[in-house]
């Protein structure tokens, strides 16, 4: 994340970057591409220019510095370490504070999915400004335990707790996540929309700098002192309000305060991260053919500037469209959720908070600069 020259903070990632191409042939790939599907040339994503470059014997010169694939290539990481870089592992694997065990190739597979999510959390993250500082350089830093309950037998217990977010990598096999969805009375659920609310988890900490702004966050979500635990047991037994849907996005959102930001923020992710792809990939409503709506509705990269009034406006109406495209393949909603004004204010909130991260933090431990950092 850099900042440019009026002071706006420009944004990386597949949803706000320039779209990434095959620096053979300049086909499109995915942020996850390790050989482009259309030249089959092999390529690596380098994290300062947030772009795709061609590989050689797993290395690639980049303005006369050259750069190695990270060490867990093998496991489907496609991004770049610095030659003088502390570890082969790139920035978002060393973020991993847990893994599976190197022989335990079932969990490493599931292992690999989960990544992808999370490098994708990461550079969004950094699009918008929000400062990363990595669990090996602060007490309470953002980290990963990233294992799985299937390779002993154990339960996992997923969550947060003091920067680090475990998960349970069997969460991946689409009927356990499934099941889970089902249990706990989700319309949907993904792999990067829980690592999405876990991070909320930490970034309410993180963001929530003096009083002032705690006394507002408990207007809008509550008091988050009360008791988690009878909270969760309530929750469990009694499930959501009847009426909660007039006051929160979610059912889980209703438990405790924690579970109503954490689950805001996954949304205020959800929501930017749609509308910025849409935005790169030229995707708008023309009020001259479409019947949705009456005026153009034009997405932006970035909403740092615009109220959130803008950027819900926006995406009231790309929603629906997106809901009719999922519709005519014969899937649920892209979006199955309805934002009522309660809902909309702890949005607000979010937007303001994050619009103003502490950047004096970020940009000494941000995704971009973590790679200079390891050249000093």
């Amino acid at each position: 994340m850099t900042q440019t020259p009026d002071g706006t903070r420009s944004g990386y990632g597949e949803s706000v970057s320039s779209q990434p191409r095959c620096p053979h042939c300049r086909h499109f790939v995915y942020l996850d591409t390790l050989r482009c599907p259309n030249c089959e040339g092999e390529i690596g994503y380098h994290l300062p220019t947030r772009e795709f470059v061609g590989l050689r014997h797993g290395q690639a010169d980049v303005d006369g510095e050259t750069w190695y694939t990270c060490s867990n290539r093998e496991w489907a990481c496609n991004w770049l370490v610095w030659e003088n870089a502390p570890a082969g592992r790139c920035f978002s694997c060393r973020l991993t504070r847990r893994r599976p065990a190197g022989n335990d190739t079932v969990a490493l597979e599931k292992l690999a999915k989960t990544e992808e999510a999370k490098r994708r959390l990461i550079l969004q993250l950094a699009d918008l400004g929000l400062p990363i500082v990595g669990w090996d350089v602060k007490d309470g830093g953002l980290g990963f335990d990233l294992i799985s309950s299937l390779s002993d037998g154990k339960p996992v217990t997923i969550g947060h707790s003091h920067g680090i977010i475990t998960i349970d990598l069997a969460e991946s096999l689409d009927d356990r996540r499934e099941a889970l969805r089902v249990r706990l009375g989700e319309p949907y659920r993904t792999i990067l929309g829980h690592l999405r609310h876990e991070v909320g988890h930490y970034f309410q900490n993180v963001l929530l700098t003096d009083d002032e702004l705690w006394d507002r966050c408990r207007d809008l979500f509550g008091d988050e002192r009360t008791s988690y635990r009878d909270a969760l047991t309530r929750h469990y037994k009694l499930g959501a309000p009847s009426d909660w849907s007039q006051s929160f996005i979610s059912e889980y959102a209703t438990m405790h305060p924690w579970e109503d930001f954490a689950e805001t923020f996954a949304h205020y992710l959800h929501i930017t991260g749609t509308l910025q792809t849409a935005a790169v990939i030229g995707i708008h409503l023309d009020a001259s053919v479409t019947n949705l709506r009456d005026t153009d509705v034009v997405p932006l990269a970035s909403y740092e500037r615009e109220p959130i009034q803008r950027l819900l406006t926006d995406w009231e109406w790309l929603s629906q469209g997106f809901n009719r495209i999922n519709r005519s393949m014969g899937f649920g909603d892209l979006y199955p959720f309805t934002i009522v004004t309660p809902v909309r204010h702890k949005l607000a909130f979010v937007h303001d908070i994050v619009t103003r991260a502490p950047l004096s933090e970020g940009e000494q431990y941000s995704l971009a600069l973590a790679t200079e950092t390891e050249r000093s």
